[in-house]
């Protein structure tokens, strides 16, 4: 039986939750069956994890029929969430294949294990994750604590839970590595005015978020620069994610090359600096990768010289920025999360700026009138509304449940809230013809802390 494995899609949740339920029938009469029967794998928690990227589905003849997802536990260490397959599907290899696929990933993501927690006794769970170099860990151990208190509240069998790890091996120098590239959002935009330049002095807050693109690379030994995969509509000397790898090459002189892949997430125009990040991950990971060197600082000036919302990306901290972007003060930012809605409504930038109708001449701000609330305007919005209804329209919903925002020039708008299940709340609400993704406030970026993991992993040559 033939069937292929790829990142699942936002319309793919209600399936998978479906598939879980119907896993979970196996299960009915066994001693974790009063425990597994009451509990059911939340919608909105399959949404976010798919939206991040951290799930993968099987298809065969294009029906989804079994699901892995991946949940974050540690700085090293990656979790088996969820590992699923139609009863009718069983015993055909799916399973170890979804297994091995969400393994290689972590590995190239920089993880040194991943870890899962499952049932002693039955045949497709402990016995089988042995198969594929899974080992049992002890689970008195302090860091399974809330986990064993939490079985104990749902009524599930201790003495039948086992915790189990897979080393994962250090990453070579022909190996794929994947970096994330967050999305940001404006907190606030004020427009001070025109340089001599033609460009504008702003003033504004980046927050950067746990959500974005992906970008894998590849070192290449023969000097090239490429993307294995043609991308529709952008030719390759424009790519921001190819330009970056070469002028880091040209600055360094180092005589390795790279192939470079993006995954999307982040919707083009849409205001959360989806290529200015994919830039940005690509200095930091091949300055890594190729051993060149650059500190924080010229890397930076490297991707100011690419756009101006790269610092930002490359620094992974959300901050304070002047002039065009690029003078950046690191704020420390409360824990918050954010309802994104992508009204789907591409928003040309330079068409705003040119805008006769743009407040061009706004007082400077602080930062502890941001802060304070008394800066939390965004200039573009005026303008955004009144040429793109669709983005209005956005607003105007969103705004039914508090401060709605657009970021940057657009057309994505979102709304701050103090909880995460406050954010799913509303998400779970967006009407159809717009897309809500919630995403966290982080403070330092994905991007950092997946370098800080590939550097520990080190590249065997």
């Amino acid at each position: 039986m033939n069937f292929t494995i790829s990142r699942a899609r936002d319309d793919d949740a209600a399936r998978l939750c479906a598939i879980e339920r119907a896993a979970v029938e196996l299960f009915r009469g066994h001693e974790a069956w009063p425990s597994y029967s009451g509990l059911a794998l939340p919608v909105e928690t399959v949404r976010e994890l798919i939206a991040r990227g951290f799930v993968w589905v099987a298809v065969v003849d294009g029906e989804v029929v079994g699901f892995v997802c991946l949940a974050p536990e540690g700085d090293d260490t990656i979790g088996i969430a969820e590992i699923d397959v139609l009863p009718a599907f069983g015993g055909r290899g799916i399973g170890a294949a979804l297994l091995e696929h969400a393994c290689t990933w972590a590995r190239e993501a920089g993880y040194a294990g991943v870890a899962l927690g499952t049932l002693a006794d039955v045949p497709w769970n402990a016995p089988f994750y042995a198969k594929h170099g899974f080992a049992a860990v002890d689970k008195h151990a302090p860091e399974f604590t809330e986990a064993l208190e939490r079985d104990r509240a749902n009524g599930f069998p201790d003495h039948l839970r086992v915790f189990m790890r897979r080393e994962l091996a250090p990453l070579s120098r022909e190996d794929w590595t994947v970096w994330p590239a967050p999305a940001k959002l404006n907190l606030f935009l004020r427009i001070l005015g025109r340089r001599d330049d033609g460009y504008h002095d702003l003033q504004t807050v980046f927050r950067l978020l746990d959500w974005g693109d992906e970008v894998r690379l590849r070192v290449r030994t023969d000097g090239a620069i490429v993307r294995p995969t043609p991308v529709p509509g952008v030719p390759e000397d424009a790519d921001l994610a190819v330009r970056a790898a070469r002028l880091l090459a040209a600055e360094t002189g180092t005589a390795l090359g790279a192939e470079i892949a993006v995954a999307k997430r982040i919707p083009m125009g849409g205001g959360l600096g989806g290529g200015s990040s994919d830039a940005a991950s690509v200095l930091v990971g091949l300055n890594t990768l190729w051993g060149t060197g650059l500190d924080e600082d010229a890397l930076a000036a490297l991707g100011a010289r690419l756009g101006a919302d790269v610092a930002v990306f490359v620094r992974g901290r959300s901050a304070w920025a002047e002039g065009v972007g690029e003078r950046l003060t690191a704020l420390r930012l409360p824990r918050r999360w954010y309802v994104v809605v992508d009204p789907h409504e591409h928003v040309p930038t330079a068409a705003l700026f040119a805008a006769p109708e743009l407040t061009r001449r706004a007082p400077p701000a602080t930062i502890s009138s941001f802060v304070s609330g008394d800066s939390a305007e965004n200039a573009f919005e005026p303008v955004v509304r009144a040429r793109h209804p669709r983005v209005a329209a956005a607003l105007d919903w969103l705004a039914g449940f508090g401060h709605a925002r657009l970021s940057g020039s657009g057309g994505c708008v979102f709304l701050e809230t103090r909880t995460h299940e406050a954010a799913l709340g509303v998400a779970s609400r967006c009407p159809g013809g717009f897309t809500a993704h919630v995403a966290a406030g982080v403070d330092p970026s994905p991007l950092l802390l997946a370098r800080s993991r590939i550097e520990a992993r080190g590249i065997v040559s």
